[in-house]
């Protein structure tokens, strides 16, 4: 391989660390020579501190230092630029750190002192191949990784393994007269098995859109089954926002019953880095569905996205819920927060009630709904199935 094909493969910049100034030098000049950029540190000190700041191709290390030996900066290397080609320069031969450092893959190649212009080039270009081929093999095998958990989402879709559970939400009155349910995901799949790594597929995959197509055919066949006073809440991915075209399309199924229907957001999934997610909004709004915050107390922005987003529904997180009734802190939040609701028309649901005091304290400061385990466990929608109303 001559000089070009080199730096074409290793791109231009080397890192060459060395206490000696003449090896320095001259390694400096071999490499210069060979139409590469060259940086030099004097101590693995300064190697470490040129790492934070500066991406190189390939390090050529010194054992020997004082201070912060070459082991140390290999492995520093490996950490902050693990793409970087690691080479360490001994005079040793036998050395079992070296020997140990190598099997760990901290030390790509070893460069025996002292080393003439050629061998120097040739072990560049035998470790940059190795890295190359690691490279390709860590591709394919990603690659198959990505086209199977593809499969399988698409299986979970086309074979019916998705699955809507419903929980009640409830009135705080005598008897807690159901207001509507939410609808949670499910799944039958072997290995998609849960809402987690089905949401974690379909958004690596962009494939949130044809997840939310489905899940809107499911609330759909929940809505036929509802009673008509019934809202069904229904999750929607904020990545659906980006496309509204495709989001209008994949709530088709719903369409003319969108007073009957809450969106839920998650103000956890930084909504507000999505362009044009307010026009998106009011054209959910337009066609009659209500917007719902999720998991209000739970993230950075979520008074921000209050704001923004302007919903019919704010959904309390469970973790302000939890214990409430012995927390006066959280007495005062929540009163503040359903005396917000009734000055912007907004109703505020408590999330992850499990206890009648947490209710009775939900109650105490004005709560509009309430949902959770007290009430009843998600359950597994099977149609054909009328749901009593109350």
């Amino acid at each position: 391989m001559c000089s070009s094909d080199l730096r074409r493969q290793l791109m231009n910049h080397v890192l060459v660390v060395d206490d000696d100034p003449f090896i320095l030098r001259s390694t400096q000049r071999v490499l210069a020579y060979r139409g590469l950029q060259v940086t030099v540190a004097s101590t693995g000190a300064m190697a470490i501190r040129l790492l934070e700041s500066t991406p190189f191709d390939a390090a050529l290390v010194d054992y020997e230092m004082p201070g912060i030996d070459g082991l140390k900066v290999l492995s520093r290397i490996r950490e902050v630029q693990p793409g970087c080609v690691r080479a360490l320069m001994t005079g040793r031969r036998d050395f079992p750190m070296i020997r140990d450092a190598v099997n760990r893959g901290e030390v790509l190649r070893v460069v025996s002192k002292p080393f003439d212009p050629n061998s120097l080039i040739n072990t560049l270009e035998q470790a940059w191949a190795s890295v190359n081929r690691m490279a390709e093999v860590r591709m394919a095998q990603q690659r198959a990784v990505d086209d199977s958990e593809k499969q399988m989402l698409e299986q979970c879709v086309d074979k019916g393994h998705l699955r809507l559970a419903i929980q009640p939400i409830v009135k705080p009155g005598p008897g807690a007269e159901i207001f509507g349910y939410e609808a949670l995901l499910r799944s039958t799949h072997p290995v998609l098995d849960g809402p987690m790594s089905i949401l974690r597929v379909a958004e690596r995959h962009k494939m949130t859109d044809m997840l939310g197509t489905e899940v809107n055919r499911l609330a759909a066949e929940i809505l036929d089954n509802l009673h008509s006073q019934h809202v069904l809440f229904v999750n929607l991915h904020p990545d659906q926002l980006a496309n509204p075209i495709a989001l209008l399309k994949s709530l088709e199924p719903l369409m003319n019953r969108g007073n009957r229907v809450a969106l839920e957001i998650t103000e956890r999934s930084r909504l507000t880095n999505i362009p044009g997610w307010e026009s998106t909004v009011e054209s959910l709004q337009e066609q009659g569905f209500a917007i719902a915050v999720d998991d209000l107390g739970s993230g950075y922005n979520s008074l921000s996205v209050l704001a923004d987003l302007q919903p019919k529904y704010v959904k309390i997180d469970m973790s302000i819920v939890r214990g409430i009734d012995a927390t006066p802190r959280k007495q005062r939040l929540v009163d503040l927060l359903c005396k917000f609701g009734e000055a912007t028309d907004a109703v505020v649901l408590g999330e992850g009630v499990e206890t009648e005091a947490e209710a009775e304290a939900l109650r105490a400061c004005g709560i509009h709904l309430m949902q959770g385990y007290y009430f009843g466990r998600p359950q597994i929608f099977e149609p054909p199935l009328m749901l009593a109303a109350g």
